[in-house]
Protein backbone atom coordinates (compact mmCIF):
# COMPACT_ATOMS: atom_id res chain seq x y z
CA UNK A 1 0.00 0.00 0.00
CA UNK A 2 1.11 3.49 -0.82
CA UNK A 3 -1.32 5.79 0.95
CA UNK A 4 -1.35 9.52 0.36
CA UNK A 5 -2.89 9.88 3.82
CA UNK A 6 -1.14 7.45 6.17
CA UNK A 7 -3.51 8.50 8.95
CA UNK A 8 -6.24 6.36 7.41
CA UNK A 9 -4.41 3.17 8.36
CA UNK A 10 -5.73 2.63 11.87
CA UNK A 11 -5.08 -0.43 14.01
CA UNK A 12 -6.74 0.39 17.33
CA UNK A 13 -10.36 0.36 18.44
CA UNK A 14 -12.35 3.58 18.06
CA UNK A 15 -14.44 3.98 21.22
CA UNK A 16 -16.02 7.18 22.54
CA UNK A 17 -14.09 9.35 20.11
CA UNK A 18 -10.67 7.92 21.05
CA UNK A 19 -8.31 5.33 19.62
CA UNK A 20 -7.23 2.63 22.03
CA UNK A 21 -5.50 -0.72 22.18
CA UNK A 22 -7.22 -3.87 23.41
CA UNK A 23 -7.21 -4.05 27.20
CA UNK A 24 -5.25 -7.30 26.94
CA UNK A 25 -2.75 -5.83 24.50
CA UNK A 26 -3.58 -8.61 22.02
CA UNK A 27 -3.50 -8.00 18.29
CA UNK A 28 -4.59 -9.92 15.18
CA UNK A 29 -2.77 -9.91 11.86
CA UNK A 30 -4.58 -8.68 8.77
CA UNK A 31 -3.46 -10.84 5.84
CA UNK A 32 -3.30 -9.80 2.20
CA UNK A 33 -4.99 -12.75 0.42
CA UNK A 34 -2.99 -12.15 -2.75
CA UNK A 35 0.40 -12.49 -1.07
CA UNK A 36 -0.29 -14.24 2.22
CA UNK A 37 1.66 -11.50 3.98
CA UNK A 38 0.58 -9.55 7.05
CA UNK A 39 -0.15 -5.89 6.33
CA UNK A 40 -1.16 -4.74 9.81
CA UNK A 41 -1.74 -5.84 13.41
CA UNK A 42 -5.15 -4.76 14.68
CA UNK A 43 -6.32 -4.56 18.29
CA UNK A 44 -8.02 -7.84 19.26
CA UNK A 45 -10.92 -6.64 21.36
CA UNK A 46 -13.37 -8.70 23.36
CA UNK A 47 -16.18 -8.45 25.88
CA UNK A 48 -14.71 -5.62 27.96
CA UNK A 49 -14.06 -3.26 25.06
CA UNK A 50 -17.49 -4.01 23.60
CA UNK A 51 -19.13 -3.03 26.88
CA UNK A 52 -17.15 0.20 26.81
CA UNK A 53 -18.37 0.90 23.28
CA UNK A 54 -21.99 0.14 24.20
CA UNK A 55 -21.77 2.46 27.19
CA UNK A 56 -20.30 5.22 25.04
CA UNK A 57 -23.03 4.82 22.41
CA UNK A 58 -25.69 4.86 25.13
CA UNK A 59 -24.29 8.07 26.67
CA UNK A 60 -24.15 9.78 23.30
CA UNK A 61 -27.66 8.76 22.28
CA UNK A 62 -29.71 11.43 24.07
CA UNK A 63 -27.75 14.32 22.60
CA UNK A 64 -27.49 12.85 19.10
CA UNK A 65 -31.18 11.99 18.75
CA UNK A 66 -32.17 15.45 20.02
CA UNK A 67 -30.19 17.27 17.34
CA UNK A 68 -32.23 18.67 14.45
CA UNK A 69 -32.45 16.41 11.43
CA UNK A 70 -30.72 19.03 9.29
CA UNK A 71 -27.73 19.02 11.64
CA UNK A 72 -27.39 15.24 11.58
CA UNK A 73 -27.71 15.48 7.81
CA UNK A 74 -24.74 17.83 7.61
CA UNK A 75 -22.55 15.46 9.61
CA UNK A 76 -23.42 12.47 7.41
CA UNK A 77 -22.90 14.57 4.29
CA UNK A 78 -19.49 15.64 5.57
CA UNK A 79 -18.55 11.99 6.04
CA UNK A 80 -19.59 11.39 2.42
CA UNK A 81 -17.40 14.25 1.23
CA UNK A 82 -14.40 12.96 3.18
CA UNK A 83 -14.85 9.44 1.85
CA UNK A 84 -14.92 10.59 -1.75
CA UNK A 85 -11.87 12.81 -1.19
CA UNK A 86 -10.05 9.74 0.17
CA UNK A 87 -11.40 7.35 -2.47
CA UNK A 88 -8.03 6.19 -3.78
CA UNK A 89 -6.52 5.55 -0.34
CA UNK A 90 -9.63 3.72 0.82
CA UNK A 91 -9.53 1.61 -2.33
CA UNK A 92 -5.88 0.75 -1.75
CA UNK A 93 -6.68 -0.33 1.81
CA UNK A 94 -9.54 -2.49 0.60
CA UNK A 95 -7.56 -4.24 -2.12
CA UNK A 96 -4.75 -4.93 0.31
CA UNK A 97 -6.96 -6.58 2.94
CA UNK A 98 -9.72 -8.08 0.78
CA UNK A 99 -8.00 -8.80 -2.54
CA UNK A 100 -10.54 -7.44 -5.04
CA UNK A 101 -9.19 -5.67 -8.14
CA UNK A 102 -8.34 -2.04 -7.51
CA UNK A 103 -10.87 -0.90 -10.11
CA UNK A 104 -13.61 -2.73 -8.19
CA UNK A 105 -12.38 -1.29 -4.90
CA UNK A 106 -12.65 2.24 -6.26
CA UNK A 107 -16.16 1.41 -7.38
CA UNK A 108 -17.08 0.09 -3.96
CA UNK A 109 -15.88 3.26 -2.24
CA UNK A 110 -18.13 5.34 -4.51
CA UNK A 111 -20.99 2.88 -3.95
CA UNK A 112 -20.47 2.89 -0.20
CA UNK A 113 -20.28 6.67 -0.07
CA UNK A 114 -23.52 6.91 -2.06
CA UNK A 115 -25.42 5.53 0.94
CA UNK A 116 -24.11 8.36 3.08
CA UNK A 117 -25.14 10.90 0.46
CA UNK A 118 -28.60 9.33 0.14
CA UNK A 119 -29.32 9.04 3.85
CA UNK A 120 -27.97 12.51 4.59
CA UNK A 121 -30.93 13.70 2.55
CA UNK A 122 -33.37 11.16 4.00
CA UNK A 123 -32.58 12.44 7.51
CA UNK A 124 -34.74 15.46 6.67
CA UNK A 125 -37.65 13.34 5.44
CA UNK A 126 -38.66 11.35 8.52
CA UNK A 127 -42.33 12.20 8.50
CA UNK A 128 -45.18 11.38 10.87
CA UNK A 129 -48.93 11.09 10.40
CA UNK A 130 -52.23 12.28 11.76
CA UNK A 131 -55.09 9.80 11.78
CA UNK A 132 -58.83 10.63 11.90
CA UNK A 133 -59.89 10.32 15.53
CA UNK A 134 -62.85 8.26 16.77
CA UNK A 135 -64.44 11.29 18.44
CA UNK A 136 -64.29 15.09 18.29
CA UNK A 137 -62.43 15.45 21.59
CA UNK A 138 -59.43 13.40 20.46
CA UNK A 139 -56.54 13.63 18.04
CA UNK A 140 -54.31 10.78 16.91
CA UNK A 141 -50.70 11.61 16.04
CA UNK A 142 -47.97 9.19 14.98
CA UNK A 143 -44.30 10.15 15.13
CA UNK A 144 -41.11 8.29 14.28
CA UNK A 145 -38.16 8.26 16.63
CA UNK A 146 -34.77 6.51 16.59
CA UNK A 147 -34.73 2.94 17.85
CA UNK A 148 -31.64 3.61 19.99
CA UNK A 149 -28.17 2.04 20.10
CA UNK A 150 -27.55 -0.11 17.03
CA UNK A 151 -25.07 -2.97 16.69
CA UNK A 152 -23.70 -3.33 13.14
CA UNK A 153 -21.92 -6.56 12.15
CA UNK A 154 -20.45 -6.56 8.64
CA UNK A 155 -18.79 -9.12 6.31
CA UNK A 156 -15.44 -9.25 4.57
CA UNK A 157 -16.63 -9.24 0.93
CA UNK A 158 -17.75 -5.59 0.87
CA UNK A 159 -16.01 -4.11 3.91
CA UNK A 160 -16.82 -0.49 3.08
CA UNK A 161 -20.29 -0.51 1.51
CA UNK A 162 -21.84 -2.99 3.92
CA UNK A 163 -20.91 -0.67 6.79
CA UNK A 164 -21.99 2.63 5.23
CA UNK A 165 -25.29 1.00 4.23
CA UNK A 166 -25.91 0.49 7.95
CA UNK A 167 -24.40 3.53 9.63
CA UNK A 168 -25.84 5.95 7.05
CA UNK A 169 -29.50 5.40 8.00
CA UNK A 170 -28.63 4.78 11.65
CA UNK A 171 -26.91 8.15 12.07
CA UNK A 172 -29.44 9.97 9.91
CA UNK A 173 -32.34 8.68 12.02
CA UNK A 174 -30.69 9.68 15.31
CA UNK A 175 -29.26 6.32 16.41
CA UNK A 176 -25.74 5.69 17.69
CA UNK A 177 -23.74 2.66 16.57
CA UNK A 178 -21.30 0.00 17.73
CA UNK A 179 -19.72 -1.63 14.68
CA UNK A 180 -17.95 -4.97 14.46
CA UNK A 181 -16.27 -5.54 11.05
CA UNK A 182 -15.13 -8.96 9.85
CA UNK A 183 -11.81 -10.07 11.31
CA UNK A 184 -10.31 -10.52 7.84
CA UNK A 185 -11.04 -6.95 6.73
CA UNK A 186 -11.12 -4.49 9.66
CA UNK A 187 -8.98 -1.76 8.08
CA UNK A 188 -11.75 -0.40 5.84
CA UNK A 189 -14.10 0.00 8.80
CA UNK A 190 -11.46 1.59 10.99
CA UNK A 191 -10.68 4.07 8.21
CA UNK A 192 -14.38 5.04 8.16
CA UNK A 193 -14.18 5.62 11.91
CA UNK A 194 -11.22 7.93 11.37
CA UNK A 195 -13.17 9.89 8.76
CA UNK A 196 -16.19 10.08 11.09
CA UNK A 197 -13.89 11.63 13.67
CA UNK A 198 -12.60 14.14 11.13
CA UNK A 199 -16.19 14.93 10.13
CA UNK A 200 -16.76 16.11 13.70
CA UNK A 201 -19.33 13.46 14.57
CA UNK A 202 -19.54 13.64 18.38
CA UNK A 203 -17.73 11.07 20.56
CA UNK A 204 -19.69 7.89 21.19
CA UNK A 205 -21.96 8.24 18.16
CA UNK A 206 -19.74 5.96 16.07
CA UNK A 207 -17.74 3.16 17.70
CA UNK A 208 -15.75 0.53 15.76
CA UNK A 209 -13.85 -2.44 17.15
CA UNK A 210 -12.59 -5.74 15.78
CA UNK A 211 -11.40 -8.90 17.50
CA UNK A 212 -12.94 -11.87 19.26
CA UNK A 213 -16.11 -12.63 17.32
CA UNK A 214 -17.77 -14.75 20.00
CA UNK A 215 -17.15 -12.31 22.84
CA UNK A 216 -18.12 -9.22 20.86
CA UNK A 217 -21.23 -10.89 19.49
CA UNK A 218 -22.36 -12.11 22.91
CA UNK A 219 -21.90 -8.67 24.44
CA UNK A 220 -23.88 -7.00 21.66
CA UNK A 221 -26.75 -9.49 21.58
CA UNK A 222 -27.17 -9.73 25.36
CA UNK A 223 -27.00 -6.03 26.22
CA UNK A 224 -30.41 -4.44 26.93
CA UNK A 225 -28.94 -1.09 25.92
CA UNK A 226 -28.52 -2.31 22.33
CA UNK A 227 -31.99 -2.06 20.81
CA UNK A 228 -31.27 -3.24 17.28
CA UNK A 229 -28.78 -5.52 15.56
CA UNK A 230 -28.13 -5.38 11.84
CA UNK A 231 -26.07 -8.14 10.26
CA UNK A 232 -24.80 -9.05 6.81
CA UNK A 233 -23.37 -12.54 6.46
CA UNK A 234 -24.25 -16.20 6.27
CA UNK A 235 -27.70 -17.58 7.00
CA UNK A 236 -26.24 -19.94 9.59
CA UNK A 237 -24.72 -17.12 11.64
CA UNK A 238 -27.77 -14.93 11.09
CA UNK A 239 -30.01 -17.56 12.68
CA UNK A 240 -27.71 -17.74 15.70
CA UNK A 241 -27.82 -13.97 16.11
CA UNK A 242 -31.62 -13.88 15.86
CA UNK A 243 -31.84 -16.50 18.60
CA UNK A 244 -29.37 -14.58 20.75
CA UNK A 245 -31.29 -11.32 20.28
CA UNK A 246 -34.56 -12.92 21.39
CA UNK A 247 -33.60 -12.61 25.06
CA UNK A 248 -33.89 -8.83 24.92
CA UNK A 249 -36.39 -8.74 22.04
CA UNK A 250 -34.13 -6.63 19.85
CA UNK A 251 -35.17 -5.54 16.43
CA UNK A 252 -33.03 -7.26 13.78
CA UNK A 253 -32.21 -6.68 10.14
CA UNK A 254 -30.64 -9.67 8.42
CA UNK A 255 -29.07 -9.68 4.97
CA UNK A 256 -28.10 -13.32 4.64
CA UNK A 257 -27.06 -15.92 2.08
CA UNK A 258 -28.20 -16.20 -1.51
CA UNK A 259 -28.47 -18.70 -4.34
CA UNK A 260 -29.33 -16.38 -7.20
CA UNK A 261 -30.73 -17.84 -10.42
CA UNK A 262 -29.69 -16.21 -13.69
CA UNK A 263 -32.27 -17.22 -16.30
CA UNK A 264 -31.77 -16.80 -20.05
CA UNK A 265 -34.84 -17.40 -22.19
CA UNK A 266 -34.63 -18.26 -25.88
CA UNK A 267 -35.92 -14.81 -26.89
CA UNK A 268 -33.20 -13.00 -24.90
CA UNK A 269 -30.55 -10.70 -26.31
CA UNK A 270 -27.66 -13.12 -25.83
CA UNK A 271 -24.95 -10.47 -26.08
CA UNK A 272 -26.59 -8.49 -23.29
CA UNK A 273 -27.10 -11.68 -21.27
CA UNK A 274 -23.41 -12.54 -21.49
CA UNK A 275 -22.41 -9.04 -20.38
CA UNK A 276 -24.83 -9.31 -17.46
CA UNK A 277 -23.58 -12.78 -16.56
CA UNK A 278 -19.96 -11.63 -16.43
CA UNK A 279 -20.87 -8.63 -14.28
CA UNK A 280 -23.07 -10.59 -11.90
CA UNK A 281 -21.13 -13.86 -11.67
CA UNK A 282 -17.48 -12.86 -11.68
CA UNK A 283 -17.45 -9.54 -9.83
CA UNK A 284 -15.29 -9.82 -6.71
CA UNK A 285 -14.28 -13.31 -7.90
CA UNK A 286 -17.85 -14.47 -7.34
CA UNK A 287 -17.81 -13.50 -3.66
CA UNK A 288 -21.03 -11.52 -3.50
CA UNK A 289 -24.34 -12.37 -1.84
CA UNK A 290 -26.25 -11.34 -4.98
CA UNK A 291 -23.88 -13.21 -7.27
CA UNK A 292 -25.48 -15.21 -10.09
CA UNK A 293 -25.10 -18.66 -8.55
CA UNK A 294 -27.03 -20.87 -10.97
CA UNK A 295 -27.38 -20.08 -14.68
CA UNK A 296 -30.61 -21.52 -16.06
CA UNK A 297 -30.49 -21.48 -19.87
CA UNK A 298 -33.38 -22.42 -22.14
CA UNK A 299 -32.42 -25.40 -24.25
CA UNK A 300 -32.82 -23.64 -27.60
CA UNK A 301 -29.99 -21.19 -26.82
CA UNK A 302 -28.02 -23.28 -24.32
CA UNK A 303 -25.08 -24.17 -26.59
CA UNK A 304 -24.82 -20.73 -28.13
CA UNK A 305 -24.91 -18.99 -24.76
CA UNK A 306 -22.30 -21.39 -23.34
CA UNK A 307 -20.01 -20.70 -26.30
CA UNK A 308 -20.35 -16.92 -25.99
CA UNK A 309 -19.88 -17.03 -22.22
CA UNK A 310 -16.75 -19.15 -22.59
CA UNK A 311 -15.26 -16.60 -24.98
CA UNK A 312 -15.98 -13.81 -22.50
CA UNK A 313 -14.57 -15.71 -19.53
CA UNK A 314 -11.39 -16.43 -21.49
CA UNK A 315 -10.76 -12.68 -21.54
CA UNK A 316 -10.79 -12.36 -17.76
CA UNK A 317 -7.40 -11.87 -16.16
CA UNK A 318 -6.46 -13.46 -12.85
CA UNK A 319 -3.95 -11.56 -10.75
CA UNK A 320 -3.09 -9.43 -7.75
CA UNK A 321 -5.74 -6.77 -7.28
CA UNK A 322 -3.16 -3.95 -7.32
CA UNK A 323 -2.58 -4.61 -11.02
CA UNK A 324 -4.87 -2.31 -13.01
CA UNK A 325 -5.34 -5.08 -15.61
CA UNK A 326 -6.61 -7.66 -13.11
CA UNK A 327 -10.28 -8.60 -13.37
CA UNK A 328 -10.28 -11.64 -11.05
CA UNK A 329 -8.46 -11.30 -7.75
CA UNK A 330 -7.91 -13.92 -5.05
CA UNK A 331 -10.58 -15.44 -2.88
CA UNK A 332 -10.43 -14.29 0.72
CA UNK A 333 -8.14 -17.17 1.75
CA UNK A 334 -6.95 -20.65 0.83
CA UNK A 335 -9.78 -22.31 2.74
CA UNK A 336 -12.33 -20.46 0.59
CA UNK A 337 -10.52 -21.58 -2.55
CA UNK A 338 -10.44 -25.17 -1.32
CA UNK A 339 -14.20 -25.07 -0.76
CA UNK A 340 -14.83 -23.88 -4.32
CA UNK A 341 -12.58 -26.59 -5.76
CA UNK A 342 -14.46 -29.23 -3.75
CA UNK A 343 -17.75 -28.04 -5.26
CA UNK A 344 -16.31 -28.26 -8.77
CA UNK A 345 -15.06 -31.79 -8.04
CA UNK A 346 -18.50 -32.77 -6.76
CA UNK A 347 -20.11 -31.56 -9.98
CA UNK A 348 -17.65 -33.25 -12.33
CA UNK A 349 -17.91 -36.54 -10.43
CA UNK A 350 -21.65 -36.44 -11.08
CA UNK A 351 -21.26 -35.82 -14.80
CA UNK A 352 -20.84 -32.08 -15.26
CA UNK A 353 -18.21 -30.92 -17.74
CA UNK A 354 -15.61 -28.30 -16.86
CA UNK A 355 -15.51 -26.14 -19.97
CA UNK A 356 -12.89 -23.62 -18.86
CA UNK A 357 -10.86 -22.78 -15.75
CA UNK A 358 -11.77 -24.26 -12.40
CA UNK A 359 -8.23 -24.92 -11.23
CA UNK A 360 -6.02 -23.31 -8.62
CA UNK A 361 -3.88 -20.70 -10.30
CA UNK A 362 -0.10 -20.82 -10.16
CA UNK A 363 -0.21 -17.26 -8.82
CA UNK A 364 -1.14 -18.36 -5.30
CA UNK A 365 -3.20 -20.67 -3.11
CA UNK A 366 -6.20 -18.33 -2.93
CA UNK A 367 -6.55 -17.84 -6.68
CA UNK A 368 -9.06 -19.85 -8.75
CA UNK A 369 -9.26 -19.62 -12.53
CA UNK A 370 -12.77 -18.46 -13.53
CA UNK A 371 -14.80 -21.49 -14.54
CA UNK A 372 -17.86 -22.68 -16.44
CA UNK A 373 -19.59 -25.99 -15.80
CA UNK A 374 -22.08 -27.46 -18.28
CA UNK A 375 -24.41 -30.41 -17.86
CA UNK A 376 -25.21 -29.38 -14.28
CA UNK A 377 -28.22 -30.93 -12.53
CA UNK A 378 -30.25 -29.93 -9.48
CA UNK A 379 -28.62 -32.72 -7.45
CA UNK A 380 -25.17 -31.10 -7.46
CA UNK A 381 -23.78 -28.89 -4.73
CA UNK A 382 -23.25 -26.01 -7.17
CA UNK A 383 -27.03 -25.93 -7.63
CA UNK A 384 -27.95 -26.29 -3.96
CA UNK A 385 -25.28 -24.23 -2.20
CA UNK A 386 -23.90 -20.72 -2.44
CA UNK A 387 -20.63 -21.13 -4.36
CA UNK A 388 -18.92 -17.84 -3.40
CA UNK A 389 -16.33 -18.28 -6.10
CA UNK A 390 -15.82 -17.62 -9.85
CA UNK A 391 -17.75 -20.66 -11.09
CA UNK A 392 -20.76 -20.51 -13.43
CA UNK A 393 -22.85 -23.72 -13.48
CA UNK A 394 -25.15 -23.96 -16.51
CA UNK A 395 -28.44 -25.85 -16.24
CA UNK A 396 -30.76 -26.45 -19.20
CA UNK A 397 -34.54 -26.03 -19.04
CA UNK A 398 -37.38 -26.30 -21.53
CA UNK A 399 -40.36 -24.23 -20.40
CA UNK A 400 -41.02 -20.99 -18.57
CA UNK A 401 -42.79 -22.85 -15.76
CA UNK A 402 -39.82 -25.16 -15.36
CA UNK A 403 -37.44 -22.19 -15.13
CA UNK A 404 -39.49 -20.58 -12.38
CA UNK A 405 -39.72 -23.87 -10.48
CA UNK A 406 -35.97 -24.46 -10.71
CA UNK A 407 -35.23 -20.87 -9.68
CA UNK A 408 -37.48 -21.12 -6.62
CA UNK A 409 -36.16 -24.56 -5.60
CA UNK A 410 -34.01 -23.22 -2.77
CA UNK A 411 -34.42 -21.98 0.78
CA UNK A 412 -32.85 -18.68 -0.28
CA UNK A 413 -34.58 -15.68 -1.82
CA UNK A 414 -32.25 -12.71 -2.10
CA UNK A 415 -31.48 -11.80 -5.73
CA UNK A 416 -32.53 -13.21 -9.08
CA UNK A 417 -31.97 -12.28 -12.72
CA UNK A 418 -33.53 -13.11 -16.05
CA UNK A 419 -33.24 -12.06 -19.67
CA UNK A 420 -36.20 -11.90 -22.04
CA UNK A 421 -37.69 -9.49 -24.59
CA UNK A 422 -41.26 -10.76 -24.26
CA UNK A 423 -43.20 -8.23 -22.16
CA UNK A 424 -45.78 -10.77 -21.04
CA UNK A 425 -43.09 -13.19 -19.94
CA UNK A 426 -41.25 -10.40 -18.13
CA UNK A 427 -44.27 -9.73 -15.92
CA UNK A 428 -45.10 -13.40 -15.36
CA UNK A 429 -41.57 -14.40 -14.40
CA UNK A 430 -40.83 -11.32 -12.31
CA UNK A 431 -43.97 -11.92 -10.26
CA UNK A 432 -43.35 -15.67 -10.04
CA UNK A 433 -39.82 -15.49 -8.63
CA UNK A 434 -39.69 -15.74 -4.82
CA UNK A 435 -36.90 -13.19 -4.42
CA UNK A 436 -36.60 -9.78 -2.82
CA UNK A 437 -34.65 -8.45 -5.82
CA UNK A 438 -35.25 -9.20 -9.51
CA UNK A 439 -32.87 -7.97 -12.20
CA UNK A 440 -34.61 -7.94 -15.60
CA UNK A 441 -32.21 -7.70 -18.53
CA UNK A 442 -29.68 -6.30 -16.03
CA UNK A 443 -26.82 -7.93 -14.12
CA UNK A 444 -25.97 -5.09 -11.74
CA UNK A 445 -28.92 -4.22 -9.53
CA UNK A 446 -27.61 -2.50 -6.38
CA UNK A 447 -27.90 1.24 -5.77
CA UNK A 448 -28.61 3.46 -2.79
CA UNK A 449 -32.10 4.47 -3.95
CA UNK A 450 -33.39 0.87 -4.21
CA UNK A 451 -34.43 -1.44 -1.35
CA UNK A 452 -31.96 -4.29 -0.84
CA UNK A 453 -33.06 -7.43 1.01
CA UNK A 454 -34.39 -10.94 0.66
CA UNK A 455 -37.20 -13.37 1.30
CA UNK A 456 -37.26 -16.78 2.99
CA UNK A 457 -33.92 -17.67 4.64
CA UNK A 458 -32.12 -14.79 2.94
CA UNK A 459 -33.14 -12.50 5.78
CA UNK A 460 -35.50 -9.80 6.90
CA UNK A 461 -35.68 -6.04 6.52
CA UNK A 462 -34.42 -3.79 3.74
CA UNK A 463 -31.29 -1.68 3.34
CA UNK A 464 -30.90 1.40 1.18
CA UNK A 465 -33.79 3.45 -0.23
CA UNK A 466 -36.41 5.29 1.81
CA UNK A 467 -37.46 1.93 3.23
CA UNK A 468 -34.01 1.59 4.79
CA UNK A 469 -34.75 4.42 7.22
CA UNK A 470 -37.75 2.56 8.61
CA UNK A 471 -35.45 -0.15 9.95
CA UNK A 472 -33.95 2.36 12.42
CA UNK A 473 -37.13 4.11 13.51
CA UNK A 474 -39.90 3.28 15.99
CA UNK A 475 -43.46 4.44 15.42
CA UNK A 476 -44.96 6.17 18.45
CA UNK A 477 -48.73 6.67 18.66
CA UNK A 478 -49.98 9.59 20.74
CA UNK A 479 -53.64 10.00 21.63
CA UNK A 480 -54.57 13.52 22.70
CA UNK A 481 -57.85 13.66 24.60
CA UNK A 482 -60.01 16.28 26.25
CA UNK A 483 -59.72 18.68 23.34
CA UNK A 484 -63.38 19.72 23.55
CA UNK A 485 -62.92 21.39 26.93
Amino acid sequence: MQLQDAGLLKTGAYIDGKWQAADSGETTAVINPATGQSIAEVARCGHAETQQAIAAADRALADWRARPAAERSRYVRKLFDLMMAAQEDLAQLMTAEQGKPITESRGEIAYGASFLEWFAEEAKRVYGDTIPAPSADKRIVCTRQPVGVVACITPWNFPNAMLTRKIGPALASGCTVVCKPAGATPLSALAIAELADRAGIPPGVVNVLAGKTGEIGEALTSSPRVRKLTFTGSTEVGKELIRACAGTVKRTSMELGGNAPFIVFDDADLDAAVVGAIASKYRNAGQTCVCANRMLIQRGVYEEFATRLEAAVAQLRVGDGVDEQTTIGPLIDRQAADSVLEMIDDATRQGARLVIGGRRSDIGDAFIEPAILTGVTDQMRVFREEIFGPVAPLIAFDTEAEAIALANDTEFGLASYFYSRDIGRIWRVAEGLDYGIVGINEGLISNAAAPFGGMKESGNGREGSRYGMDEYLEIKYMCLGGLDR
